[in-house]
């Protein structure tokens, strides 16, 4: 079933099923690798609950969560 990213929890896995985004941040979104397929691992969230760190690729990237909510995401299975 799949969420929004920012509905997901800390440490929780989770492919990315689409990006919602048209326009700049949805070109920006899919060139930071942000694309359906792509699996990634919610790091942490500051204490507001926003930003969100995430791990994708080999690398740390952090988004708000306005940007969050473009992504729709399919938990992934312990």
């Amino acid at each position: 079933m799949a969420k929004s990213l920012r509905q997901i929890v800390s440490g929780e896995k989770a492919r990315i099923v689409s990006v919602s985004a048209e326009g700049e941040i949805g070109r920006r979104l899919r060139d930071m690798g942000l694309s359906p397929g792509t699996e990634i691992e919610i790091l942490g969230r500051a204490p507001l609950k926003d930003p969100v760190s995430i791990r994708l690729k080999n690398y740390t990237l952090t988004l708000r969560n306005s940007e969050a909510d473009y992504i729709s995401v399919e938990p992934l299975e312990a």
